[in-house]
């Protein structure tokens, strides 16, 4: 007996089909372009971290120096106690982090799973502060944290930034995504509020949560107006505020800076990696539904 292998027949091209294939094509191409575009400043700053300092600025512009000089980030890391300004980074942006997370994470279920008086005339009073900007809070801030004594303190840096609307707006929309049967259910089984809170709607936001933890990182990472003004010592410095300094102490050594300046982007890009799946789901996700 023979057997014979069908093929299943190639659907015709249709102008509707041959439309959407040229569209996928053309995003794809777009895409890409614009993915270049964004890493050429990238680029150009490890670029010019590895030249040495008398081509930084070479006529004709060139990507590649003469010579790879890997001891600029050595220097750089040297010059000033860097070491010291990525430490106090990363103490503020952490503990910031988890502050953020954390308060956002209880309003937004109290704005989103609970029934109050009043709770969505507050919920848009909380979210009308978003329009305030930074720069109105300085001031009143700055005297606030004099009072308290917190100046060059890290309570200075984080504290002011940690209840956010955008946070509490952000999980807020996440939550409402999530069926009521799930809570009605751990009910019936004797689970209170906080239990339903952590057993429950925790763990399936973390998509929501770890958009959330990368935005708020990034934030205080490169946050540069508020430490400015609360930090004069420079043991307090952060990232931000080492960088301006630097660019001061060394003059035209501007390969050394961009040395510091691609150290000071790692951790950030090491955030980003590791909670890459949660940001993606947490983009698509959040905001997309609500009842």
């Amino acid at each position: 007996m023979t057997t014979h292998q069908f093929r299943a027949p190639r659907r015709p091209m249709t102008p509707e089909r041959a439309k959407s294939a040229i569209g996928g094509v053309v995003s794809q191409v777009l895409i890409l372009v614009a993915a270049v575009i964004t890493l050429i400043p990238f680029i150009w700053m490890v670029s010019t971290a590895l030249k040495p300092s008398s081509e930084v600025f070479s006529n004709p512009p060139s990507l590649v120096g003469s010579s790879i000089e890997w001891q600029n980030f050595a220097d750089a890391w040297n010059y000033l106690p860097f070491g010291r300004f990525m430490l106090n980074g990363l103490i503020v942006a952490g503990i910031g982090t988890v502050i953020v997370v954390a308060t956002s994470a209880m309003a937004a279920y109290a704005f989103s799973r609970l029934r109050w008086k009043g709770r969505d005339g507050t919920f848009l009073l909380y979210l009308g502060t978003l329009m305030i900007p930074q720069e109105v809070l300085i001031v009143p801030m700055f005297i606030l944290m004099r009072e308290l004594g917190w100046v060059n303190s890290y309570q200075a840096l984080i504290v002011p930034w940690a209840f956010t609307a955008f946070g509490t707006f952000l999980l807020r929309q996440f939550f409402l995504t999530l069926p009521d049967e799930l809570e009605e259910a751990a009910r019936l089984d004797g689970a209170n509020r906080w239990t339903s809170f952590t057993r429950i709607i925790l763990p399936l936001s973390k998509p929501a949560l770890g958009t959330l933890a990368v935005f708020t990182f990034i934030g205080y990472w490169n946050s540069f107006l508020w430490p400015l003004l609360i930090v004069s010592d420079v043991n307090m410095a952060t990232v931000p505020l080492g960088l301006n300094m630097f660019l001061g102490q060394t003059g035209n050594q501007w390969n050394l800076l961009m040395a510091a300046s691609t150290i000071s982007v790692l951790p950030s890009a090491i955030i980003v990696i590791l909670l890459q799946k949660y940001l993606v789901n947490g983009i698509a996700l959040s905001g997309m539904g609500g009842r």
